[in-house]
């Protein structure tokens, strides 16, 4: 049986966490909006066609800022095609997704949902097909009083307050062949800087992010962040991130290995944006907004692999089937990001709902919740706080993680992947101490000690468990709880530090109480 060590210290903290962290995202993708929060005339739906079933969901998830309307789909979208009277508004070709966008759903509608769920809204400007100009009128019709044409429109639309966005995202993936108008890291940098430039001028209070690279396996990454950053360093921020972890192989240890890759990802986009800091002599520190990530995997086929016949309205793609196993790797994808709670300040699980989700719905039926929501609702609800920097001892095991194409990834081996996967947050204000762990040992418990330095009479709150005998074994319709938690035993709680036993293949969560 494998036997871990843990110690950490009270004041020796990683970081706080931003509330944003635990942010998720909608985009005009499959079944995302249409059928999922928004289904007009469904039993659930609301006078304003939200789905109540899916809103307390959500409140139960409890994501705390949402990314909106892409994605993909923000590179070829007009706004103002989402405004005004829903009789009046234009349906177009979406070429994201090879569907007929409605725009039935739009900037307002949005922003009612959120204030409805209690979430911060999060727009993304289109930097695509359209540029700064277009980016700075959406700002004033959001979030200037009134007095102009744009801020009157809004009121004119029913909204006579401004909607105060304060986190905007200058594109996205404006790298990737498949978005519309790909740009060049100059000239997506150039573009971006003076969006932002313009959008400063109406609102000086609103936060901004550039568009990273899409991914740590593209050409660019890198060279493409340092010459972003070099244009938009003056006017932003934050730096995206985004990254999908898979299991292409069938190679379950190297699965459970990938959250590790997170980590290298973050502390190099890290390294990149310091470096541009460091060329200025600035003391201005670049965050980073992890705005896209989740497991992906089975429906990630070609683009032509998922396009429906007919440009139909909300086709019902990327519509991922999450098993025990995912459950467990996306728990490790949560623990990577607290652990670097002193750079990452924005985050969104991509996405909310149908398309790789944690919640799905049948369109006129039920909502049901995924294996990955329990750990996202762990994360997200009892991960707030000062995040510790823990020393794990444990045994250790060789795993190669396989990249998006399905090959072995030479360049990014982890040859000693540690079996405890755990971060540890204090509640100073409650005198809680969270601790998130995930046993990456397929077959074998493992025994955890841990020591807690500059912590006495610590009592046990609260000890759960998520594991199945069965990693295939998925949440569904008809067997919508089949996943869940389930109370942890044996925890032996000591003034200053606990043993406690986890099970093969689980994510664990144990809250002590102490002084």
């Amino acid at each position: 049986m494998p036997k871990a060590a843990v110690t950490l210290d009270r004041d020796n903290v990683i970081g706080a966490t931003d509330r944003r962290l635990f942010g998720a995202f909608i985009e005009h993708l499959g079944r995302c909006i249409y059928g999922g929060i928004f289904e007009p005339g469904h039993p659930e739906a609301d006078a304003r066609g939200f789905r109540k079933d899916v809103l307390a969901m959500v409140r139960e998830l409890a994501p705390t800022i949402m990314r909106y309307p892409g994605g993909n789909f923000v590179s070829g979208y007009n706004w103002e095609d989402g405004v005004g009277p829903v009789e009046q508004r234009p349906r177009r070709l979406d070429l994201a997704w090879m569907s007929t966008e409605p725009n039935t759903f739009g900037t307002n509608e949005f922003v009612d949902w959120c204030r409805a769920a209690g979430i911060e809204p999060m727009l993304a400007v289109n930097l695509g097909t359209r540029g700064g100009d277009a980016a700075r009128n959406l700002v004033e019709y959001c979030n200037h009083p009134g007095g102009t044409a744009l801020s009157d429109l809004r009121r004119k639309h029913g909204f006579e307050q401004p909607h105060d966005i304060r986190f905007w995202c200058l594109g996205n993936e404006m790298d990737g062949w498949w978005q519309m108008e790909t740009k060049t890291a100059a000239e997506y940098g150039r573009i971006a800087a003076e969006a932002a430039k313009m959008m400063k001028w109406i609102d000086p209070s609103i936060e901004l992010a550039a568009c990273g690279s899409s991914g740590r396996t593209m050409p660019t990454f890198g060279t493409w962040e340092d010459v972003v950053l070099d244009h938009t360093f003056d006017h932003v921020e934050y730096i995206s991130l985004h990254t999908y972890l898979n299991n292409y192989a069938d190679d379950a240890a190297a699965f459970l290995a990938s959250p590790d890759l997170m980590d290298d990802f973050i502390e190099e986009v890290v390294a990149i944006a310091d470096a541009v800091a460091a060329r200025r002599r600035s003391d201005k520190r670049i965050m980073l907004s992890f705005d896209e990530w989740n497991v992906w995997y089975r429906t990630r086929r070609s683009r032509e692999g998922r396009v429906k016949p007919g440009w139909p309205v909300a086709p019902e793609i990327l519509e991922e089937p999450y098993t025990m196993l995912d459950a467990l790797t996306f728990g490790g994808a949560c623990i990577s990001l607290l652990n670097h709670a002193d750079r990452i300040k924005a985050a969104c699980l991509a996405q909310l709902v149908n398309a790789i989700a944690p919640i799905m719905t049948a369109t006129g039926g039920p909502a049901w919740r995924q294996t990955i929501f329990h750990p996202f609702a762990d994360f997200s609800r009892l991960g707030r706080g000062q995040v510790l920097r823990a020393v794990v001892d444990c045994p250790t095991y060789a795993a190669s993680y396989f990249d998006p194409r399905g090959t072995v990834d030479a360049h990014y081996p982890l040859p000693a992947v540690p079996y405890l996967k755990l971060s540890a947050v204090h509640d100073d204000k409650a005198a809680i101490l969270t601790l998130f762990l995930l046993n990456r040992h397929l077959t074998e418990p493992m025994t955890v000690g841990l020591t807690a330095r500059g912590f006495a009479g610590f009592r046990l709150v609260q000890a759960h468990q998520l594991c199945d005998a069965d990693l295939d074994a998925i949440n569904s319709r008809e067997k919508p709880d089949r996943i869940q938690p389930r109370s942890l035993g044996g925890v032996a709680v000591r003034d200053t530090g606990l043993d406690a036993t986890l099970a093969p293949a689980s994510w664990n969560v144990i809250r002590l109480q102490g002084s």
